[in-house]
């Protein structure tokens, strides 16, 4: 198309546009509503997959105040499970990191399904433009300025913005206005993965469990009082369909097993093998683009930091958009430096979880697989053992500064 769109597009103008409506695009609307900028957000999956998608499920004590602030803290303080530690665990050895003794901090369980919903519903009160199943979305530039164009039955459209923010995930289509050269992303790929399940059994415990075995990485995780998620390391190459219900539950049982301590079972309802990788680009914004969460950096789960890093990402952008219509372009000009500055505190918490609760691969040969896992029950054994160790562990789950 060229710079001048054809009279049968339907055209508009807004400040910002974003690109995905995700928990990260929504709650970038919300931030833009709340001092009054306006905005589209356009987003190419239907509104019920978008909800139906589950992800992860511990907000840390930064993503709650940022929610708060905003006034959509009423379902996590309602149905929210807060949780004042978790619980380490190796060769049927338990203990508890205390994190309001250790930081004075907490973190809430509330899965993002939950947090998606109350976003949603919030953009339904404000009345906010939010285009859901849009095809062909494609980025570009219009006079100078960015332009989203993209279909909706059958009808094309081009929302043209002063910005424009990709909240569209690791493979979304924002990054490709970044040169490659400029995006750069530094990454790493895992040699494990995660078999995840929801069952409708209440929790065998009342703090998160994150278990190191010989047989590979357990955790014990919940969603409700009558709902539990709960994984365990399999190969990356694992199929689904090679687990029953059955095994799941016995190799729960063995790697969580500990003296006088029962896994309670239940009906599995969904079962899925996600792949772990982190992956960083060199820059979060170029020009009038920018990106926020997965879109600029993706974790292994094991941190629990991809939605808390999403929300971190658009409370810095929400501020500096927010400052640059003021007439500060100071922030926004700052923020893809004070975003990584972040993100890269947050990887190093997400590789240094993984490498200590999740054994070697097959290919790593017996005699080092043996060193490396007898070295990561030093760990275990060394933070059970220190409380700086510990308090370290508790600033960093509960969550960094945002600044």
């Amino acid at each position: 198309m060229s710079t001048k769109e054809t009279a049968d597009v339907h055209q508009q103008r807004t400040r910002v546009a974003i690109i995905g409506a995700g928990p990260a695009g929504l709650l970038l609307g919300h931030v833009l509503a709340a001092r009054g900028i306006p905005f589209v957000v356009v987003e190419h999956r239907s509104r019920e997959h978008v909800l139906g998608r589950v992800r992860a499920g511990v907000l840390e004590q930064s993503s709650v105040d940022v929610l708060a602030q905003l006034g959509l803290a009423d379902g996590l303080r309602a149905d929210g499970l807060v949780h004042g530690g978790i619980l380490l665990q190796h060769e049927s050895e338990r203990f508890h990191v205390d994190f309001e003794e250790l930081v004075g901090r907490t973190v809430t369980v509330y899965g993002q399904q939950r947090v998606q919903a109350d976003l949603m519903a919030a953009h339904d009160t404000l009345g906010s433009e939010i285009v859901y199943g849009a095809a062909e979305v494609s980025p570009g530039h219009l006079d100078g300025r960015p332009v989203v164009r993209f279909t909706l039955d059958g009808e094309q459209h081009a929302v043209e913005a002063d910005f424009l923010v990709g909240a569209d995930g690791f493979h979304g289509v924002t990054k490709s206005l970044i040169p490659a050269d400029l995006l750069a992303p530094s990454e790493r790929e895992y040699d494990a993965a995660w078999l995840g399940v929801l069952a409708d059994v209440p929790p065998s415990t009342d703090e998160l469990i994150y278990a190191l075995h010989r047989d590979g990485f357990a955790m014990h995780s919940m969603r409700s009082p009558s709902v539990s998620r709960l994984y365990v390391q399999v190969a990356p190459d694992e199929r689904i369909e090679d687990w029953s219900d059955d095994r799941i539950w016995d190799a729960l049982d063995t790697r969580l097993a500990v003296p006088g301590w029962r896994l309670q079972h239940g009906p599995i309802t969904e079962k899925s093998i996600t792949r772990m990788r982190s992956s960083v680009v060199s820059t979060m914004a170029h020009g009038r683009v920018f990106l926020v969460g997965d879109a600029g950096h993706i974790v292994p789960p094991t941190g629990a930091k991809g939605l808390n890093s999403a929300i971190a990402d658009v409370a810095m952008l929400g501020e500096a958009l927010a400052a640059e219509s003021a007439g500060d372009d100071g922030p926004l000009a700052t923020y893809s430096d004070r975003a990584l500055e972040r993100q890269w505190k947050v990887q190093q918490f997400s590789e240094y979880m993984t490498d200590l609760l999740h054994v070697p691969g097959s290919a790593v040969p017996a005699e080092e697989r043996e060193f490396r896992y007898r070295s990561r029950l030093g760990r275990l054994r060394y933070i059970g053992g220190s409380r700086f160790a510990q308090q370290s562990v508790a600033e960093q789950y509960t969550g960094l500064a945002i600044r």
